[in-house]
């Protein structure tokens, strides 16, 4: 089955594009809203000595710093006010939709249907708003515990950058849901995108000069190019795979007219869940061991010294953990995201069944024990693809951006971002060809 991309490429043509107005203005207002966010990564925060910070920056250990410094775009090492990015909204994100199945009453709100989802919206931004807050003020108290970083420290540089980070965060949040409903592509995985592949020059630049200076050698480069390429074309493999199952229409008769019977296909896609596992999964690590590395630039012996001692990138129980988690978001989001039940009583209503299933409860049974075989593959595909590149991150020193997860993100979000700007161009043919034959028959 040809991809998104490739449908793209052999029936939509350039003349088609340029008649398609509102795909126009979609594109370029996501282009906008992401340029806007990434002038936003250069606006520092006030009260804050540059050259001093990036000496404590580049001085400290790297590992989970560094990894959120990815995710923010930049914005961690230039101390702006994007520096939390839209990470706790995406934490915030994750902890309703566990209430969710936990609380019946939660449940309850979910089956409303779009006033329901408006109601757990707003539930989120408030939690957001909240686990922004305290990561902005762990990262007010690191700060100001770096010699010379804070020129005045005290309680009202800590209140004015609460107040800027959260502001920050919650309009990335606002600007990601502004690109979701006014633009192409999920808002927040487009911010989260944008940053990465904003950093991949200067990471291939700082490779390079660490080749040159010898610390790589030439063969460990060549080696890395190569992963990367290969990375990138099973992400691509994997994310085109399903399941697909045959589903059978008998012959039916309405009224005076008789349909012969049908066959088509419930496709099931291997990775169902997509890039959301390991992006839930960095989140949750991101939350303790931020407030960890800025304590522990303070030298004081404390809890959160151990946690960064035991969570650092490339640690056993790191590796283990982010295992855990993709695995566990893996069965978690594709439950979230598909209902084997709905989908067997829509094709039971419909007439459609799966030959030799009896339809009813024995469909949604046999569909759901489909579903969780590949989603055990899809599981074991996300974190061979997230952890490799990371052995080899951490053996080598080599910069983040080549991570397995920054390539999954890229090329998910790129695959998702094209299909949906397939889905607009075809929209757009279908509008045109049914406006021809109106016209036609009023002709006639």
């Amino acid at each position: 089955m040809a991809s998104a991309a490739e449908q793209l490429a052999a029936n939509v043509n350039l003349s088609a594009f340029g008649k398609s107005d509102e795909l126009k203005k979609r594109i370029w207002f996501t282009l906008g809203a992401l340029i806007v966010y990434r002038l936003g990564t250069y606006v520092p925060l006030p009260g804050i000595d540059p050259d001093a910070f990036a000496k404590s920056f580049f001085g400290q250990s790297k590992g989970m710093l560094e990894l959120f410094n990815m995710f923010a775009g930049g914005a961690v090492q230039r101390r702006a006010i994007f520096a939390l990015n839209i990470m706790p909204y995406i934490s915030a994100s994750i902890i309703i939709q566990l209430l969710t199945s936990v609380f019946p009453s939660l449940e309850s709100i979910k089956k409303e249907g779009e006033q329901g989802r408006k109601v757990l919206n707003q539930y989120t931004r408030y939690l957001t708003v909240v686990l922004a807050t305290f990561q902005a003020y762990a990262m007010a108290i690191g700060l100001e515990g770096q010699a010379g970083v804070v020129t005045d420290p005290g309680l009202f540089f800590r209140i004015t950058t609460v107040v800027t980070l959260v502001g920050g965060t919650m309009f990335l949040m606002w600007l990601g849901e502004q690109i979701t409903s006014r633009g192409i592509g999920n808002g927040s995985s487009l911010i989260i995108f944008a940053g990465i592949v904003a950093a991949f020059p200067s990471a291939i630049v700082s490779t390079l000069e660490l080749g040159r200076q010898g610390a790589i050698s030439t063969g460990l480069i060549l080696g890395v190019i190569a992963m990367s390429f290969f990375v990138i074309a099973f992400i691509v493999f994997m994310e085109r795979a399903q399941r697909r199952l045959l589903i059978t229409y008998p012959k039916r008769q309405h009224g005076n007219r008789v349909y012969e019977g049908q066959t088509s296909f419930l496709p099931l896609k291997l990775n169902t869940a997509g890039v959301i596992p390991p992006i839930f999964a960095s989140s949750l690590l991101l939350l303790p061991t931020t407030v960890a590395n800025f304590y522990q630039s303070t030298g004081s012996d404390s809890i959160f010294a151990t946690v960064s001692a035991y969570f650092g990138h490339g640690r056993p129980l790191y590796m283990l953990a982010y295992v855990g988690l993709i695995v566990f978001f893996a069965f978690f989001y594709t439950a979230i995201v598909f209902n084997p039940t709905e989908t067997a009583d829509n094709l039971k209503k419909h007439g459609g069944f799966i030959p030799g299933i009896r339809p009813g409860e024995r469909t949604a049974s046999f569909i759901d024990g489909v579903l969780m075989h590949i989603t055990v593959l899809g599981a074991l595909y996300l974190a061979i693809i997230c952890l490799l590149p990371e052995g080899l991150i951490a053996y080598a020193n080599l910069p983040f951006y080549f991570g397995g997860t920054s390539l999954l993100i890229v090329v998910s979000v790129t695959m998702d971002t094209v299909s949906q700007i397939h889905g607009h161009m075809q929209a757009q043919q279908y509008e045109g060809l049914i406006r021809k034959t109106k016209l036609k028959g009023r002709r006639k």
